[in-house]
């Protein structure tokens, strides 16, 4: 890795222009932005959200996880930051890429999921007399444990 230190600036808008090092946070966008620290100079866009990136600081030190996979990129570098530095993870072979793919976008669905079984909630919290309707309807040729795992998958 050509870069090993990462120094975070929370911003409101990402800049156009992007210093090597840099991590830009904006908590209003739920963003994350730096260039790769492979030293390529592509741009890294990593989404903050349950299901995606999360950000923690420890003072000036920031952490970015999980790791960041830039698949697309020719460099194909993997690397996670901790504590502000830049920490080369091992490559991994196209099958374990298309795992992690593969999870990420199951992860992303049981957010959408998650989120928007909480919109329908709190919406009918607000009508009084509303009916809750079942995430999915009975059926009675499906054993009790099938429907315990549909009832769990819509939470």
């Amino acid at each position: 890795m050509k870069i090993k230190q990462i120094r975070p600036e929370s911003v409101e808008f990402i800049p156009e222009r992007l210093e090597e090092g840099v991590l830009y946070i904006s908590e209003r966008y739920r963003t994350a932005v730096h260039k790769c620290c492979c030293g390529c100079g592509r741009e890294v866009v990593t989404p903050l959200s349950p299901a995606e990136w999360s950000v923690k600081r420890n003072g000036g030190r920031v952490s970015l996880w999980p790791s960041i996979g830039n698949w697309s990129y020719p460099c194909r570098s993997h690397y996670v930051i901790r504590d502000s530095r830049v920490l080369e993870a091992k490559a991994m072979t196209e099958r374990q890429i298309h795992r992690v793919k593969v999870n990420d976008r199951a992860d992303k669905t049981a957010q959408i999921r998650r989120t928007n079984h909480a919109k329908d909630t709190a919406a009918q919290v607000q009508k009084p007399n509303a009916k809750i309707t079942p995430t999915h309807e009975w059926q009675p040729s499906m054993h009790w444990l099938q429907h315990l795992i549909r009832w769990w998958k819509s939470l």
